[in-house]
Parts: structure tokens; C-alpha cells; sequence
């Protein structure tokens, strides 16, 4: 059984090539709840007095889903999911206080051990301009006030983070280039590089624009 998980910043895509992929392997999804998390629009509101319920919240509730992809699915022979559950360290660094992310960790680390890891960690890695653009196609009402000074912080961690990452294969992925919803063989190219032997530890994975069919 092959596990991946896809990872990106707000807006980068990570739920559309999930379902994509899943749809190609014929592979269990296992999609990140954020409508379950009570906090999340108040915490867009004001991030500093909500913070970290939010960040409780989602921690619990991507645990219990990472425990579930540990059972045993006859009828699937692979998983993808649209995030990684150490993604929550990200946003802890970025949002609680020096208590809340002592007491954070402590929790964190407690769970942590019990979590699978995947097999392939897909980052799809943007920039401020796309991001927001995302942001704003998919519409969720929460997140429209969001501030390009927020999302530059949130991109400047999770390069940092993944630059850092070594818990297992990784394959980076310039979602400003990529359209893999509109075109398929990009889509191609990238399973191709995940069932790639032998395969790198890390890889930058270039997947060119589609050729266009009219040329001035």
C-alpha cells in the first residue's frame, strides 16, 4: 500500500490534485475537516484571541484521521490525503504564544508517535499572488479577509520547514506552473514521478506548461 500526502500553503491546490490522484489510483481519500473546526472563522477574525483553540482542534481532529488510515482497507490499495499531519507544527510556530506552543508541543509529541507516516510527501510550493488567487476562486467566506502579509508568513515557514524535512521522500512541485485539473498528462508526469525506482530522497519536479494550440 502506498500512502501520499499532499502539502502547500492556503490556496495551493492540494485538495484538487488529492482528489485527482485518488480518483487515477482508485485510492482511499482522506480529506483535512476544516468546516468541523468551530474556531476557524472566528479565529480568521482575530487570530491572536482564537488561535489556540483553533490549532487544538485541528491537531485532535487530524489525529483521529491519521489513525483511521492505519486500519486495514480491503478495498483500497492506496491513500492520499491533502495534508500532512505535521503541517500543524507550521501553524502553531506562526500563531500561538510562547506558553500555547510549550503546551502545544507537549500534546503534539504525545500523538505524534502513534501517526503513519506516508510513503511520498507532495509540496505543491506557490507564491503571495497565487495563493491569494486561490483563495479568492474557491470562495470560502472565512478566508477573504486574508492578508498577503499572513500569507507571506505562512509561505516563508512551510519552505522553511521543507527544506528542513527528511522523514520521508519528497517531491516539490512550483504549483505556478501547474494546472492539473485542466490537463491531464501534468498529472501524468507527476505519477510518474512517484512510482519513479530508484527515487531520490528529494526531488524538483518541473512540470512544463502545456503547448499551446495557436501561436502568434
Amino acid at each position: 500500500m502506498s500512502y501520499i500526502a499532499i502539502e502547500g500553503a492556503i490556496g495551493a491546490g492540494k485538495t484538487t490534485l488529492a482528489e485527482l490522484l485518488a480518483e487515477r489510483l482508485r485510492a482511499k481519500l482522506v480529506l483535512e475537516q476544516f468546516e468541523e473546526n468551530p474556531f476557524l472563522s472566528d479565529f480568521y477574525a482575530d487570530r491572536r484571541t482564537h488561535a489556540f483553540q483553533t490549532q487544538i482542534f485541528f491537531l485532535l481532529s487530524r489525529f483521529r484521521q491519521q489513525k483511521e488510515v492505519l486500519q486495514t482497507d480491503l478495498f483500497y490499495d492506496n491513500i492520499v490525503s491533502d495534508y500532512l499531519f505535521a503541517k500543524d507544527r507550521i501553524f502553531a510556530s506562526l500563531n500561538l504564544t510562547e506558553d500555547e506552543l510549550a503546551l502545544y508541543n507537549e500534546v503534539e509529541q504525545a500523538l505524534v508517535k502513534t501517526v503513519p507516516v506516508p510513503d511520498v510527501v507532495i509540496y505543491l510550493q506557490a507564491g503571495v499572488p497565487e495563493l491569494l488567487e486561490g483563495v479568492h476562486r474557491r470562495g470560502r467566506p472565512f478566508e477573504q479577509n486574508l492578508s498577503a502579509e499572513y500569507l507571506s508568513d505562512v509561505v516563508n515557514a512551510y519552505n522553511d520547514f521543507f527544506f528542513h524535512y527528511r522523514e520521508t521522500r519528497l517531491i516539490v512541485v512550483n504549483a505556478s506552473d501547474v494546472d492539473f485539473f485542466t490537463h491531464t498528462e501534468q498529472v501524468d508526469r507527476l505519477l510518474k514521478a512517484i512510482y519513479r525506482e530508484p527515487h531520490p530522497p528529494v526531488e524538483y519536479l518541473s512540470v512544463p506548461p502545456p503547448t499551446p494550440i495557436f501561436s502568434s
